[in-house]
């Protein structure tokens, strides 16, 4: 056990935001001045996997409209400036489920564990799901996990989760019609999808048990965390759904996978011939899925007491035919998934709370995933380890007392050659081929006055360079499994 995790267990976090309206006892919302404290919010995190800034309607996409996520936003707070976790799946989760930043969370890249799962994130870990169940909370996961093999450590129902249903593992999550799905410690065979057979698509199997969940729990303060795999490759979605969208997105560029024989669905990605038309078929099933979600919760007479988030997990893939240039994924924004210049990292996110969040706001507040754990555990009156790297966003969220910001954020890649960017205030700097020299070149940005990188300034602020050049040098604690000069951890 490293030091750095034997802090993390040991520490409580003596800072916790109080707002004006706030109970000092517990930190959860009161109803009213002087007013006895409410319990703290239901939470329902929403992450799409691979969707672009430039992906929703309500950030500027053209070609096609987000109707309920659009709705979600005109009734509460849209965020401009929040950042992913990570520039892929695993780490960027590890940050949310931490409250740190890939210098520090254990999780820092995608290490495959054959034959299913990812590397996992060790027992002594705080998550941010066991920090809301000691406060009470029921929590429960649906979706794609890839924090740790089943039964592992890892294992969501070991890491604060008292229900999970979906893919454990990222690599098998390319699949929308998989051999099997998890519901805990149980391997669910999906016959219909036996062979080639596609008979049922696991985002509306995993959105059924989401439903259920929100029925069974309505009585109770709960975690809902959604960690849906659309639209991360392979393009698929049913027939009776993409039917409506083939031939409105001219020119298509068909993707040829791998339909059947060895390795089928065991990670490659299937064919596609219309790949422009699916990717828009499956943003819609996700759009619907949201509003379903927030309809229930209106149903449910709910809505006034739970906090709703939608977001991504990082930009927008290229694999399985994907296109993110025709459909401008990454919006204003250089780059995409695997790069840490904007693209990969900028994320749309929206946050709703009829009463409490003010409706049709925006907010340039810098944040990022490491600050949701803070953020939900304030608003819970639960403790938060000491280590974390994250700022709790309840001020901007609430509009009330002074919302401290960040000295900087910071990223690490461990593919590619190794990568690592720093922004602070309006700079950011980039440096890419760390692993070849730990050393290299930083690339400096003023994102004020250029947003989508395109001009190199560290020759013109040489003292700015090297201010974020010693951040990035410091910004990191070792780790024995997430080390610069090596590439053995691949996958999705």
């Amino acid at each position: 056990m490293t030091f750095y995790h034997k802090a993390l267990i040991t520490g409580v976090a003596s800072f916790l935001l109080l707002l004006s309206n706030c109970s000092e006892a517990t930190g959860r919302v009161a109803d009213d001045a002087g007013a006895a404290p409410l319990p703290g919010p239901n939470i329902i995190y929403i992450l799409a996997d691979d969707l672009g800034y430039g992906d929703l309607s309500c950030y500027g996409q053209q070609k096609f409209d987000t109707p309920n996520i659009d709705r979600l936003a005109a009734e509460g707070m849209l965020f401009t400036q929040h950042y992913s976790g990570a520039t892929v799946c695993a780490p960027s989760r590890s940050a949310l489920m931490t409250g740190q930043h890939t210098g520090h969370t254990f999780i820092r890249g995608n290490y495959e564990i054959r034959p299913e799962g990812q590397y996992p994130l060790p027992d002594e870990t705080i998550t941010l799901a066991e920090t809301l169940k000691s406060a009470g909370y029921v929590t429960g996961a649906f979706g794609k996990w890839g924090l740790g093999f089943p039964g592992s450590e890892g294992d969501p129902t070991k890491q604060g989760f008292d229900t999970f249903f979906g893919y454990n593992c990222q690599r098998l999550g390319h699949h929308y019609y998989p051999y099997h799905l998890w519901s805990n410690q149980d391997s669910i065979a999906l016959e219909e999808n036996a062979g080639q057979l596609k008979g049922t698509y696991a985002p509306d199997l995993i959105h059924e048990r989401t439903m259920a969940f929100l029925e069974e729990h309505k009585d109770t303060s709960f975690f809902l965390y959604v960690p849906s795999i659309i639209p991360h490759a392979e393009l698929v979605a049913p027939d009776s759904i993409l039917a409506n969208y083939r031939g409105n997105f001219p020119p298509e560029k068909p993707h040829e996978g791998l339909d059947g024989g060895p390795g089928y669905r065991d990670g490659r990605y299937g064919s596609q011939a219309t790949p422009h038309a699916a990717f828009v078929a499956m943003i819609q099933i996700l759009d619907r899925q949201v509003g379903e979600i927030v309809r229930r919760v209106e149903e449910l007479g709910i809505a006034d007491n739970t906090l709703i988030i939608f977001t991504s997990d990082n930009g927008p893939h290229q694999e399985g035919g994907a296109d993110p240039d025709y459909f401008d994924s990454n919006g204003p924004y250089r780059g995409t998934k695997r790069d840490l210049y904007e693209g990969g990292i900028h994320v749309p996110m929206i946050v709703s709370w009829p009463g409490k969040i003010k409706a049709g706001t925006r907010s340039e507040h810098v944040s990022a995933f490491w600050d949701i754990f803070p953020t939900f555990a304030s608003l819970a009156g639960a403790e938060v380890p000491a280590q974390t790297d994250g700022i709790s966003m309840v001020p901007t969220l609430l509009g009330q007392g002074e919302q401290p910001e960040h000295e900087y954020l910071y990223w690490e890649f461990h593919e590619r050659g190794g990568r690592q960017a720093v922004r602070q205030g309006n700079w950011k700097a980039v440096r890419y081929n760390v692993n070849k020299d730990p050393k290299s070149i930083v690339q400096l940005f003023n994102l004020t006055e250029d947003p989508g990188e395109e001009h190199d300034v560290a020759a013109d602020h040489p003292d700015k360079e090297q201010e974020l050049r010693l951040i990035m040098d410091g910004a990191r604690t070792p780790s024995e499994v997430f080390s610069f000069g090596q590439e053995a951890f691949k996958g999705e």
